[in-house]
């Protein structure tokens, strides 16, 4: 007679076979904004090792940071004002919905370990500047440490002899050529960023094909838990103490493991007002197939502000994705079981 418990066991080692091999199931699942193949290596090799969701968000982010991917993630790249290189990082757990973020943070390199020690030891969710880098410092991470390179360096030594333009400033008057600024005066030069619904006079010109900004991360795990993460050093040439949208849940990237995941890039100071990634999980939640909720926040934004240049992914928990942009040909990559390798995927505007 057999065993009745061995129809179950059967039952739930052939879930888990298909899980591998790309049956039925769809995960586990890497994907990043931009074509960071390592980084999605990386995470890979650490959810198909049964790392959980928000490690492997972690492993994958890390790699960026040390790869310095596009010069916009990790140290070493977009000096602001004083020609300070400065870390942005969130990670968020789908499960519980905790997130643990830093912004503004210095000499700290390792800004996605450090989100993610905010997470796991504190009760709060963000950390900010100087406070941030001694958190992260007494909890082991490596500082203080100049997160300057000598190409960020002559990038801000170039920027000043032009005048500090283009900048991120308006309705002032500047005391000299690169200020202090007095408020009220009128607009100098030409900004990087509109703060106004006035399409046709500034773009987000910024945020292009070279400046990718931001690695967003999603992955869901082998037993369907899903985490996002973000890693930046910011906007080339910022106001010292801006916090972009990387280290914001909702903006740059949201998680909800009963429903799905996002991922954000582009102009932040923008897509920040509209929590993008939020809506597209939310979208999703009530029954929108992933292109069709990221096309419906991107276009949120594009109907207040026609000249913005952003992109997302969303993903859902199936493993399904899409991808939306507006002003720019967007990239993103993705691994699942069903591939060999990192694959791209291409999303005109």
């Amino acid at each position: 007679m057999k065993n009745p418990l061995q129809v179950p066991r059967l039952f739930l080692f052939t879930l888990v076979l298909a899980n591998e091999v790309g049956g039925t199931l769809q995960y586990p699942v890497v994907i990043s904004t931009w074509p960071f193949l390592e980084a999605v290596r990386a995470a890979w090799r650490a959810v198909d090792s049964g790392f959980s969701a928000v490690d492997a968000v972690v492993e994958g982010c890390s790699a960026c940071e040390k790869l310095r991917c596009d010069g916009t993630v990790g140290p070493g790249g977009s000096p602001d004002e004083n020609g300070e290189t400065t870390i942005d990082a969130m990670v968020m757990n789908g499960v519980t919905m905790e997130v643990g973020a830093v912004a503004a943070m210095r000499y700290v390199p390792e800004g996605i370990k450090a989100a993610k020690l905010v997470l796991e030891h504190t009760k709060h969710t963000m950390l900010v500047g100087d406070q941030a880098s001694a958190f992260a410092i007494s909890m082991g991470l490596p500082g203080p440490i100049n997160l300057s390179s000598v190409e960020s360096i002559e990038k801000w030594m170039k920027w000043k002899a032009n005048y500090c333009q283009p900048n991120f400033w308006k309705n002032v008057s500047p005391g000299d050529n690169c200020g202090p600024y007095n408020p009220n005066g009128p607009s100098i030069g030409r900004c990087l960023m509109a703060n106004e619904l006035q399409p046709d006079e500034f773009g987000s010109v910024n945020v292009g094909l070279d400046s990718h900004d931001t690695i967003s991360m999603a992955v869901i795990d082998q037993v369907g838990r899903i985490a996002v993460g973000t890693s930046t050093n910011g906007a080339t040439f910022k106001i010292p103490g801006r916090v972009g949208d990387g280290p914001i849940a909702g903006s740059s990237a949201y998680a909800d493991s009963e429903v799905g995941a996002c991922g954000a890039t582009g102009d932040g100071d923008i897509m920040m007002r509209f929590l993008p990634c939020y809506q597209v999980v939310e979208s999703m939640r009530l029954g929108m197939e992933p292109k069709v909720a990221a096309k419906d926040a991107i276009s949120r934004i594009a109907r207040k502000y026609p000249s913005f240049i952003g992109a997302l992914f969303a993903v859902n928990k199936s493993g399904i994705h899409a991808g939306a942009s507006h002003g720019w040909t967007f990239q993103y990559s993705v691994r699942n079981p069903g591939m060999k390798d990192v694959e791209v995927f291409t999303v005109h505007p």
